[in-house]
């Protein structure tokens, strides 16, 4: 049978929940933390949308590790895959399929903000592969990785999804220079990334035609609603997604529909204006060189990169620079 291994759970997620909506509505536009979207509801939503027509970065992915995975990973001869932003931990099943084709046991570790989602794909998970282990574990990433002493080595990091995209160019280094400092001499660090292409592409992939990225992005007021006991009206915001091009990124807001007043406890009331955008989440696409520089900046030295045939994503394959 499948190890078992109850989910790890560091500082609640949330804690200071509060006062990071406080700030992030604060600024001009308004923000909101795009880690809230992915309670259980938004997790299952996002799921829904990696298989739209429209969401080309999922199956793209998907492509590239089906076919890159079966050869790179003997080469690298890695013992445990260490997955930042799991989600359903589908992303890695490639992996994980490379990884046990010698019948060895390996160690899988993914990590994610939802408990509920992430405990669920692991049990899944444990029943499909014999000679995995599964630790779970429930960690913010703008927090330090925190992992257990005996993981067998080599370890492969991964952040796949394109999930980099969502942080600002210097939170996106913090966050690597966190991945490096959890990194051993050996280990190495595989990236998923969107890489830039023409607009009409990007903003389709997320504003698409069944309306399932329009309910994921609402979803989050849902979550300030329950977590927080706001009373945002989800109606009277309306879904938006478009690509900056001198910033290379994707911005989706919800925009109010008419002036009005929203109560956030322990936050205080907030007042929008009609059309007054609200930011819920950026999406920065990159490029060779700028990935290299990317993961310079936090140690890291690109050694692989593999893109799909039409070069809309890529895996790059990195080490510490030492």
């Amino acid at each position: 049978m499948p190890s078992r291994s109850g989910t790890s759970r560091r500082a609640p997620i949330g804690s200071s929940m509060a006062e990071e909506i406080r700030a992030g509505l604060a600024r001009s536009p308004k923000e909101i933390p795009p880690k809230y979207f992915y309670d259980h509801r938004g997790s299952e939503l996002f799921e829904r949308i990696t298989e739209l027509p429209e969401y080309y970065p999922t199956r793209t992915e998907r492509e590239i590790l089906d076919t890159w995975m079966p050869e790179l990973i003997p080469h690298l001869g890695v013992r445990t895959l260490v997955e930042l932003g799991a989600g359903s931990g589908e992303k890695a099943r490639a992996i994980l399929d490379a990884m046990l084709a010698d019948h060895s046991p390996i160690v899988y570790l993914p990590i994610d903000v939802s408990a509920e989602f992430l405990e669920a794909s692991a049990d899944r998970l444990r029943l499909e592969y014999s000679g995995l282990k599964v630790l779970p574990t429930v960690a913010d990433l703008a927090d330090p990785l925190v992992l257990p002493t005996a993981l067998p080595a080599p370890r492969l990091f991964a952040f796949l999804g394109s999930t980099i995209g969502n942080f600002r160019p210097k939170k996106a280094t913090a966050l690597l220079r966190r991945v490096h400092a959890a990194m051993n001499r050996g280990d190495y660090f595989l990236l998923g990334i969107d890489l830039r292409k023409d607009s009409s592409v990007l903003e389709a992939a997320y504003n698409d035609a069944e309306g399932v990225t329009a309910e994921f992005n609402r979803n989050v007021l849902r979550v300030l609603n329950r977590m927080l006991g706001a009373d945002f009206d989800l109606e009277q915001f309306r879904h938006r997604a478009v690509y900056n091009v001198n910033a290379h990124r994707i911005e989706m807001y919800l925009d109010s529909l008419r002036e009005q007043r929203v109560t956030i406890p322990g936050v205080g009331a907030i007042r929008f204006k009609q059309n007054e955008p609200l930011r819920t989440e950026i999406s920065c696409k990159y490029d060779r060189e700028s990935i290299a520089a990317l993961l310079e900046a936090a140690g890291l030295r690109l050694t692989k990169w593999k893109t799909d045939a039409k070069e809309w994503f890529a895996l790059a394959l990195a080490e510490g620079a030492s």
